[in-house]
């Protein structure tokens, strides 16, 4: 779908499921993304088939992350709706070996730019375990907003947005 310096990031197929599996079964992986909770084989089947449909009835989606050299899956990113809400969020999760290389970062921003200029998106946000400071670092660094503290995915939220004016003008940090 979208590439960005290092990453390209293209639709999930059902092919994925395991290799989704196996990199979200790491513990630090899937700590702040609900854990064995959210991220076991029956809830990812159900989850990669959201992700799939969101294609069709937004345009975009999570989307697997492939590492450009390699060509390899190193986790995934997108936008999609916001569980309980009218948001569009933008996500991001990646293996620990690519951890603390900006590919976060890197990755929000690609996704935000294709949200607000390929599909009118007037606002983004984007939720983190509150104490998940890296990702909520991340949405600081791509010029989001905290909000509030809700509930999302069964936890505890930092909850972050950023408008379309803000984004486009240079809101990051």
């Amino acid at each position: 779908m979208i590439e960005s310096e290092r990453l390209i990031f293209r639709r999930f197929t059902l092919d994925d499921l395991p290799k989704l599996i196996e990199q979200r079964s790491d513990p630090e992986v899937s700590k702040y993304l609900g854990g064995t909770k959210l991220q076991n084989p029956e809830a990812l089947a159900k989850r990669i088939q959201f992700y799939i449909s969101c294609y069709d009835t937004h345009g975009f989606g999570m989307c697997a992350m492939l590492w450009k050299p390699t060509g390899e899956m190193i986790g995934s990113a997108g936008l999609q709706p916001l569980d309980g809400t009218d948001d569009i969020e933008v996500g991001y999760s990646m293996i620990k070996e690519y951890w603390g290389q900006g590919i976060g970062t890197e990755s929000a921003r690609a996704w935000m730019m294709h949200g607000f200029t390929n599909h009118g998106l007037d606002r983004i946000v984007a939720v983190a375990h509150t104490e998940n400071w890296p990702s909520r670092r991340i949405m600081e660094k791509v010029g989001m907003h905290f909000e509030k503290t809700e509930e999302h995915y069964g936890a505890e939220c930092a909850f972050y947005s950023i408008s379309k004016d803000e984004f486009l003008q240079g809101g990051e940090k």
